[in-house]
């Protein structure tokens, strides 16, 4: 009896020692007990990411969306759209007196008499800046590494929709404060709908409610830009990244990294506390960029008048692209039936839009062609696929040379040119230099396949001569790791499509559609044996390993 009243009396301070549950666990336990939130964290917290530094290009981007719209709804408290016509009588004394509508005076009381309303005016047009790069950038590293196959492909087409809404948003933000370069922009695109056949002044008229350049344009971009796109284009982001985070994120070959593991780091605590000082990085230099480096000073241009164009009018670097084709396209007409039909303007202004298209579909177009039904989750090296790493530089090539044909007044200016030469100079090489382009990244992929394989075969170079018994001077070459040589080998090399025997056993000549003829020629030109250098075999490899023969 004295035992157990001396081990209660033990216990009893242990219990009482025994706090009550606090209110904050009460709540969690009340919200998981309705909602399943500790299940679901436990299974998805520790989720795994790798990492690598290209993987941040996405993340610029997203970080840059959530700067715009922190600054955006800012602005919006001071922002007054309306397209209605007042005289000036502000702080910046060289435009008293001038007549302008109310949202270029609110941009400028924003910009001067708004507390840290020209700095948050300045993030707000660099963040857009970055915001498209970002994702351009992005989409760029997700072709060449070929992340876009199943089970991508529409999360791909998310990202190539959020793209041009961010364009599309750009330009109606960049319109919004009724400067001389904002309106000559919307001059130019009041110009492109016209040229649509048809329905050209049916839409110019609709859009901007009469005869150019009326007074509801501003009123009606306003609602476009900071409701309408910005809840679309966040619509869209959350559900990118929740396919992201459900497909499991891509990684580049490396050992023990295939198609059902990943290596990387868990989302708690790792990925998250980098990710949110990241976050602060961006932020910073977006606020850097806005505090040192002036752009958009809508006062240096002036009110938007129809009878003005301001000089050397560019548009954000992102539409420099169709602004190019317009510029160096011949001034085409066509008149018929009372009607006339300006090609000069419609084509470049349906050519931006199905080059885009192309790129969108491009995903679907390679499954189609090499029938691959897998799941990818292995990226590939660039080198290994040289004719979509081709086509890649082959549009940046395209891209840049519209760019220059964009600013050909900016060029010829500088750097004391003719600016009709500027434009015969892009004419052509809009034709030749993405085929230039082409032709070099595929040969330069080609020899990048053929260093892997001596790699592999050889080892790496040392720098060392050795002296052979004959007297023949050779280089010492240093065996790589197993690390790289898992690498360099773990791509695949499956044979192009093939339409396979045309007669059969019984000479009775089958019949073959016209796609799976075009699908075999596609299939040739992007895998065939011009474009791949066949891996070197186990028996190749242990054969000029062994012994002495690794030099």
């Amino acid at each position: 009896m004295d035992g157990a009243r001396s081990v209660d009396a033990a216990a009893r301070p242990a219990r009482s020692r025994r706090k009550a549950p606090g209110k904050g666990e009460k709540l969690a336990d009340w919200a998981d007990g309705r909602l399943g939130l500790y299940g679901l964290a436990k299974a998805n917290m520790r989720k795994l990411f790798p990492d690598h530094p290209s993987f941040l290009l996405g993340e610029i981007a997203l970080y840059s969306f959530i700067v715009l719209i922190l600054t955006g709804v800012y602005l919006t408290l001071f922002f007054e759209p309306s397209g209605v016509e007042v005289v000036y009588h502000g702080s910046y004394e060289p435009l008293n007196g001038v007549l302008m509508t109310r949202a270029y005076e609110s941009t400028l009381d924003i910009s001067f008499d708004v507390r840290g309303g020209l700095l948050v005016r300045q993030i707000h047009h660099w963040a857009a800046l970055v915001f498209v790069a970002g994702m351009f950038v992005h989409m760029m590293r997700v072709f060449f590494t070929g992340a876009f196959r199943k089970p991508r492909e529409l999360n791909w087409v998310f990202g190539w929709t959020l793209l041009m809404l961010a364009i599309i948003t750009g330009l109606t933000g960049y319109s919004l404060p009724d400067d001389l370069l904002s309106g000559t922009g919307l001059r130019f695109a009041q110009g492109a709908i016209l040229s649509v056949p048809i329905v050209g002044t049916y839409l110019a008229f609709f859009l901007f409610g009469g005869e150019f350049p009326g007074h509801d344009i501003i009123s009606r971009l306003y609602p476009i830009h900071v409701l309408l796109l910005p809840g679309i284009m966040l619509g869209l982001v959350v559900v990118h990244l929740t396919l992201v985070f459900y497909h499991k994120h891509t990684q580049y070959p490396g050992p023990g990294r295939d198609n059902k593991s990943v290596v990387g780091m868990p989302l708690l605590p790792v990925y998250m506390a980098k990710a949110g000082g990241f976050f602060f990085l961006v932020f910073g230099v977006l606020t850097l960029l806005g505090g040192i480096a002036s752009i958009n000073p809508v006062w240096a241009f002036g009110p938007y008048r129809p009878d003005l164009v301001t000089t050397g009018a560019q548009p954000d670097w992102y539409l420099g692209f169709s602004e190019g084709l317009i510029r160096v396209m011949p001034g085409w007409e066509i008149n018929a039936w009372g009607h006339t039909l300006v090609l000069g303007v419609f084509i470049p202004f349906s050519l931006f839009p199905l080059v885009m298209l192309a790129i969108g579909v491009y995903p679907f177009i390679e499954a189609w062609i090499t029938g691959d039904k897998r799941e990818h989750h292995i990226l590939d090296r660039p080198r290994n696929v040289p004719v979509r790493t081709g086509l890649g530089v082959a549009w940046l090539s395209l891209y840049m040379v519209l760019l220059i044909g964009g600013g050909n007044d900016i060029v010829a200016t500088h750097l004391h040119l003719s600016i009709n030469d500027i434009t015969w100079f892009v004419r052509i090489a809009a034709f030749v230099v993405p085929v230039v382009a082409f032709s070099i990244t595929k040969r330069i992929c080609i020899g990048l396949q053929h260093r892997d394989r001596n790699k592999v075969l050889h080892g790496r170079e040392t720098g060392t001569i050795k002296r052979q018994h004959n007297g023949e001077f050779t280089e010492v070459h240093e065996p790589i790791t197993q690390m790289e040589l898992f690498t360099l080998t773990q791509h695949e090399q499956n044979p192009p499509y093939e339409l396979g025997p045309v007669v059969d056993a019984g000479g009775v000549r089958r019949r073959v559609k016209h796609s799976e003829r075009l699908r075999a020629r596609l299939s040739r030109a992007m895998f065939g044996p011009d474009t791949q250098i066949p891996k070197p075999t186990a028996e190749e490899y242990r054969e000029l390993t062994s012994g002495d023969h690794h030099h």
